[in-house]
């Protein structure tokens, strides 16, 4: 089977470094990546501890197909305690790390502790050790990437953070192949507390699979429906995610000027069709083993070069911040990439930071003589990235979120987050199952852990009603738990669009000889999010969490094709909460957690 069996752990503090065997039973109750890594950090952390202390642990992740040709085979994950959040974090990332990673013949690393000095894990199949960084401590992603990599032998990879983690910036990111980003939650600040600079893998451990010709049957038959599937095959190729700017504007649920209307007048001056007709696109850039290619390599006319921006980016640059200049908001995303900061995060925050001074809560004079957070302002969105990253002036308040920034001056509802992270590019008030998703989500405000956009507005697997509210619950649940396997296995989510749970089995069952069944499949992915919801009930956290800013309750949509809506999530939750087998304050009942064994 693929897994190579192995666990490193690194105790920061004492610099000892030692390997363990991988728990095969753990394994087939949580697969991998995020599930067992979850499940190990809730073995071994206090939930209640603060994100930034030593207690904190910091889990790198891969999953079984991590490494493999199946297709998108090449993530991976880190799960720690969130310091954005306060919740679980489990951030997922792809390009070519997590494959190399797999490679040097562990499966997950475990940090512990803290380092009295800048330093980095060097690791390959046959040494692992501790490095001192204090020369690449200071520099940004690219910097670091460019020097740490000289000192490796070819084609290593290098997953690090940039100043924004240093400083601890909430919204830090964790940076891999430079464009590439686990950057949620805030996990590249968790790295940076620890003065972990990177992590850097040379491998040459093959991976091995259980059954060869079941698998190479299962890969060939899934790769072709992709091809043929009209997102993967099509859409995404063609323009990347932000294939999705008119299709979501057009639909009336494109946040703008931070969530105050559902409409942008200016969308296609910043779309993926603007992306090509500004001859920005240089060409598709594709993750390991990956037959969907949606990253983009972009130049623009300033020689500046580098990839995305994606669609969340964009929005979260642009129409939320009623910026219409594509230029502006690719440089605010290579800024993101180069400091290492979340660009959803980042931008929304900025968006709110906006609506506080259209509001008259920020005084000109609060901002230095920098440009004026003006929504459309194009110089603000760039110059207040960098600092962000930097901690720089206003900037260090900004670098806390949006949330911890609006209630500095009293006013949090600006802040749209669900568990203080910003939400993505979706207004709630038009898909009534997508906002449940974001209301329950074990990480915050998060639009992939079940991303109802799919079948609400694309029409996959088959076309919803945004605006019924039956079945939904349901929807949302299938969703959650099948996005749980996904990251656990190691692979994209962006498959699901073609893919089904039994081609995941076929995979899976192929890849490791556990022949799960369809619903012992999902079972896992059940599990695995009770866990992680078990661990957030520890943290503190209770069904009064479970909501969604104020705005996008009660006021309606001001124009558009959701005019007059907004989101019903009192006629959801209660159904939500008794169809996942949980109380009505959203704690799982014990029958619920004896079946699924936790």
């Amino acid at each position: 089977m693929s897994y190579q069996k192995k666990i490193l752990r690194v105790n920061l503090s004492s610099k000892q470094i030692t390997t363990e065997d991988l728990p095969m039973d753990l394994a087939k109750q949580y697969i991998g990546g995020r599930g067992l890594a979850s499940k190990i950090l809730y073995d071994e952390i206090d939930p209640t501890i603060d994100a930034l202390s030593p207690k904190n642990k910091l889990i790198f992740s891969t999953g079984p197909l991590t490494g493999t040709n199946a297709p998108t085979g090449g993530r991976y994950m880190v799960i720690t305690k969130g310091p954005l959040t306060g919740t679980i974090a489990s951030s997922n990332s792809g390009g070519f790390f997590g494959a190399k990673f797999k490679n040097t013949g562990y499966d997950l690393i475990i940090f512990e502790g803290k380092a009295d000095a800048p330093c980095y894990l060097y690791l390959d199949d046959e040494k692992s050790e501790l490095r001192d960084a204090s020369h690449v401590w200071g520099k940004d992603v690219y910097e670091t990437t460019d020097i740490l990599l000289k000192e490796a032998p070819d084609r290593a990879k290098v997953a690090c953070i940039g100043q924004a983690g240093e400083r601890l910036s909430l919204m830090a990111a964790i940076m891999n192949d430079k464009g590439r980003a686990a950057g949620r939650t805030g996990v590249g600040a968790v790295m940076g507390s620890k003065n972990l600079k990177a992590v850097v893998v040379s491998g040459k451990k093959k991976v091995l699979i259980e059954d060869k010709e079941a698998f190479t049957t299962a890969v060939k038959q899934r790769i072709k429906m992709l091809k043929e599937n009209g997102v993967t095959g099509q859409g995404l190729p063609a323009l990347g995610t932000k294939v999705l700017d008119k299709i979501i504007n057009d639909s009336g649920l494109y946040p703008t000027f931070n969530f105050q209307e559902a409409v942008f007048e200016n969308t296609d001056e910043v779309s993926g069709e603007a992306l090509v007709e500004k001859q920005y696109l240089i060409k598709n850039v594709a993750c390991f083993a990956c037959p969907i290619a949606c990253g983009r390599l972009v130049e623009l006319p300033t020689g500046l070069k580098g990839e995305g921006p994606e669609y969340e980016t964009g929005w979260a640059f642009g129409a939320n911040c009623g910026v219409k200049d594509l230029n502006a908001i690719t440089q605010a995303n290579f800024l993101c990439n180069q400091y290492g900061l979340d660009t959803i995060s980042v931008g929304a925050t900025i968006a709110a930071a906006m609506e506080l001074y259209q509001k008259g809560y920020i005084k000109k004079e609060e901002l230095d003589k920098g440009p004026e957070l003006k929504f459309g302002n194009s110089e603000a969105i760039v110059y207040y990235t960098k600092k962000i990253a930097l901690r720089e002036g206003i900037g260090d308040k900004l670098a806390l979120g949006s949330y911890r920034f609006a209630e500095s001056y009293g006013h949090p509802e600006f802040s749209m987050t669900v568990k203080k992270q910003e939400i993505p590019a979706y207004d709630p008030r038009g898909v009534q199952g997508h906002g449940l998703g974001y209301a329950t989500n074990n990480r915050g405000g998060c639009h992939v852990r079940s991303y109802l956009i799919s079948p609400e507005i694309v029409g996959m697997p088959e076309k919803l009603d945004p605006q019924e509210l039956n079945g939904k619950p349901e929807w949302v649940k299938i969703f959650q738990d099948l996005t749980g396997v996904i990251d656990s296995a190691g692979l994209c989510l962006f498959t699901s669009f073609a893919l089904g749970a039994g081609d995941y089995k076929d995979l899976i069952n192929a890849d490791t000889g556990f022949n799960y069944t369809e619903e012992e499949l999902m079972k896992v992915g059940e599990r695995i999010w009770n866990l992680e919801r078990m661990f957030n009930l520890k943290a503190g956290f209770t069904a009064v969490d479970d909501t969604l800013p104020d705005r996008l309750l009660n006021d309606p949509v001001p124009s558009g094709p959701n005019k007059g809506h907004v989101h019903r999530l009192p006629e959801l939750l209660p159904t939500y909460y008794k169809l996942r087998g949980w109380d009505e304050k959203g704690v799982p009942l014990d029958d619920k957690i004896k079946e699924l064994g936790i």
